[in-house]
């Protein structure tokens, strides 16, 4: 059994990584709040904006097709992940890294597939195993319409200028703290929507046809790709809460069995004392 000593010091460093844990479920809970209140605003309308998006390329011409509707033979393919900028939280990043690693050697095996980072733990593992173009890890630090606008038109560009054939997004779907889904969806070229598509020809378009694809196209993928983000940060505050509190929960148990542990080898040692007291006595005495 390990000396009194070693399990005093045991103790304190397990009470000292609970009272770390458990500070940073706290920040991570005050940061989901914020984080949920704004992805639960922004889907209804990010996901309207897709729906139109989808209505206006079915009933498009090809005449007048967008350029990022173009449906070409896919030999090259960028995988965007996103994960997040520290550890911490679960199987969060983990879980993004397995399903980018299926879309390279599964999915689109045979085929040139190159990774953008957004978070600096995918650029660091993904690294390893292909080709990262890009890391745009800093968006974190700011996260802003704006900020995921900038990364998205540069998207935009790589296929329109034919440097990839599909981009698809790799992100954690915020459902509540404790469930995140991994989602791997279609970013370019447009998902036309499925079924009967003749409700678009309802719309009244004001100004023309080809006017509105040129603006409401760029506006809805930014909105897209800035959803992702959004669903990637909620869902990593609420992984790294649950994490926390896990690891907080097994901390308590652990310092519990150690003051017991503690406790018993103290109380040997104690009876040790008084044996060898009562002996020395019993000496003196013969």
């Amino acid at each position: 059994m390990a000396n009194l000593k070693e399990i005093r010091n045991r103790i304190a460093s397990v009470s000292s990584t609970m009272q770390i844990t458990s500070a940073m479920k706290m920040v991570s809970a005050a940061k989901l709040k914020k984080a949920q209140d704004a992805i639960t605003a922004m889907r209804p309308y990010a996901n309207k904006l897709t729906e139109l998006l989808q209505n206006l390329s079915a009933s498009l011409d090809g005449d007048e097709g967008s350029k990022f509707a173009d449906n070409r033979a896919v030999n090259k393919v960028l995988v965007v992940a996103i994960t997040s900028n520290r550890g911490l939280c679960g199987a969060f990043n983990t879980n993004i890294i397995k399903q980018s690693t299926v879309l390279l050697e599964d999915t689109y095996a045979g085929k040139q597939v190159d990774f953008l980072a957004i978070g600096k733990r995918g650029n660091d593992i993904l690294g390893k195993k292909g080709n990262v173009i890009a890391n745009h890890s800093q968006v974190f630090d700011e996260l802003s319409f704006d900020n995921v606008a900038l990364i998205a038109q540069d998207l935009m560009n790589h296929f329109t200028e034919g440097n990839y054939d599909r981009i698809e997004l790799v992100y954690n779907k915020f459902k509540n703290a404790a469930t995140q889904i991994v989602m791997s969806e279609q970013f370019l070229p447009i998902v036309p929507v499925e079924g009967d598509t003749s409700g678009a020809a309802d719309y009244i378009f004001e100004p023309s046809k080809p006017e509105i694809v040129e603006q409401l196209i760029p506006k809805s993928l930014k909105t897209q790709l800035y959803k992702a983000v959004r669903d990637s940060f909620a869902s990593e505050h609420g992984a790294r809460m649950t994490a926390m509190h896990k690891a907080t929960d097994n901390a308590t148990e652990l310092r519990d069995q150690l003051k017991l542990t503690y406790n018993k080898a103290r109380q040997a040692a104690i009876t040790n004392e008084i044996l060898e007291i009562v002996g020395g006595a019993e000496a003196l005495n013969n």
